[in-house]
């Protein structure tokens, strides 16, 4: 059964991004080493500090929507039930031979 992630990432500067993918490790990796043209690259989004998994494309597509659509004070709140401290879930994911891991 395949698996949808709903994941919010930021950079030094607090920018959020919200978005929906079906391989978090690839998603993240890809924004990490910016090999996607767009927002994420041109703000130098590289932190994960949020994500949700389901099974449901439809349920994560809603989500995904409904947090885009939060103010940013909610966006943060949401962050703060599982990463209190916006620590980057996916600092030890990968090894590119950099200081931040990206």
């Amino acid at each position: 059964m395949q698996e949808y992630y709903v994941n919010i990432m930021t950079n030094k500067s607090g920018t959020l991004y919200t978005g929906i993918t079906n391989n978090l490790e690839r998603r993240v990796y890809e924004h990490k080493n910016k090999l996607i043209e767009g927002f994420t690259k041109r703000y130098n989004i590289t932190q994960l500090v949020y994500f949700a998994s389901g099974n449901d494309v439809t349920a994560a597509i809603t989500m995904e929507k409904r947090i885009k659509g939060m103010l940013r004070s909610k966006k943060i709140e949401l962050i703060k039930t599982i990463n209190p401290h916006f620590q980057d879930l996916s600092e030890s994911w990968f090894d590119c031979g950099n200081k931040e891991g990206v």
